[in-house]
């Protein structure tokens, strides 16, 4: 039996004994958690701070010098570093959004169908499928695209260039498929679990009054996601798109295994030896350079640093503005 003391305050009433000590521990629980949370936040802020530092750090000898220095580099490629790294941002760039427009509207598409459409059982084999093939390593992505996709995907590009080689985009194709666009079907087969994955749960977060609200006015299942769903699961698309683009943006051996590499500002999506990006360059590159080269590639690492940054703060801006007209509200 525990035994509480009572005590009379300065209005006539009685308070527990037990009542200080416990707000003393809740007190203390609250500013623990409170400062592992700064700490934790404080973290991360100093390691962004320290990568950009050692980022600038080594590549300052590659931004400072002269085109006579970079031009012995042997793999060098142009008359200034803008030149060699301009070609590396827009492969880079042109392979991430095509895989973002393959893979977006697919994603959304089995998000949907799990949430909404599958039955119970189904539904939750295909969430563990999903969840399982976003685990698996790139280089097996890689691996697969070079040794079965490129073979199944020549017949393809083959009639798109036969049949519509007058648009610059599929003009131009020679096989094997190592360009540009393999390389963004690899990437998008490689995002389509992280985007499926967190849309689906967004998806499931849709306010059951909403779905209900919906339905009593006669909606069919394809209006009530309209209506409903698809309003209030907006910010949490765009969310699980940044997140795939961020990592089509930094993905390496997928793509140096599959494209055949060039240095070009260039449409010709099916035509090989046109594009390269940043991460699979660098790869490709680092074991066999030293001194300035090693600088060079770095500068090129601290350009995809940039990409990502902006990218991250860009999609942080469209979901606080879309925010406030999101059905959730």
């Amino acid at each position: 039996m525990v035994v509480t003391s009572t005590t009379r305050t300065a209005d006539g009433s009685r308070s527990g004994g037990l009542a200080a000590p416990q707000r003393r521990v809740a007190d203390l629980g609250g500013r623990i958690f409170s400062g592992f949370s700064l700490g934790a936040g404080l973290v991360i802020l100093a390691a962004l701070a320290a990568v950009s530092i050692f980022l600038i750090i080594k590549a300052w000898p590659a931004l400072t010098a002269s085109g006579a220095d970079l031009a012995e580099i042997s793999w060098f490629k142009s008359d200034s570093l803008l030149g060699y790294v301009g070609p590396l941002i827009f492969g880079t760039l042109l392979a991430s959004v095509l895989a973002l427009v393959l893979a977006v509207p697919v994603s959304i598409g089995i998000a949907l169908f799990i949430s909404h459409y599958a039955p119970r059982r189904l539904a939750q084999s295909l969430g563990y499928v999903v969840d399982l093939l976003a685990a698996i390593p790139s280089v097996v992505y890689g691996l697969w695209g070079a040794l079965w996709l490129l073979p199944v995907i020549n017949p393809v590009f083959t009639w798109l260039s036969d049949k519509l080689g007058f648009i610059p985009l599929f003009a131009d194709y020679q096989a094997p498929a190592k360009n540009i666009m393999s390389a963004s079907v690899v990437l998008a087969v490689m995002i389509l679990p992280i985007i499926t994955a967190v849309t689906r749960e967004v998806f499931l977060q849709t306010p059951r009054l909403h779905e209900e609200a919906a339905l009593a006015l006669g909606a069919t299942r394809w209006e009530l996601v309209r209506m409903a769903v698809l309003p209030f699961g907006r910010s949490g698309i765009i969310s699980a798109s940044m997140l795939g683009l961020g990592r089509a943006l930094g993905e390496t051996m997928a793509v140096l295994m599959v494209i055949s590499p060039g240095f070009l500002f260039s449409f010709h999506l099916l035509k090989p030896g046109q594009h390269q990006t940043i991460a699979a360059n660098i790869a490709s590159q680092f074991p066999e350079a030293s001194g300035l080269s090693v600088s060079v590639l770095i500068a090129t690492g601290l350009a995809l640093f940039v990409i990502t940054f902006v990218v991250n703060m860009a999609a942080r801006w469209v979901i606080a503005r879309r925010k406030d007209f999101s059905g959730a509200n």
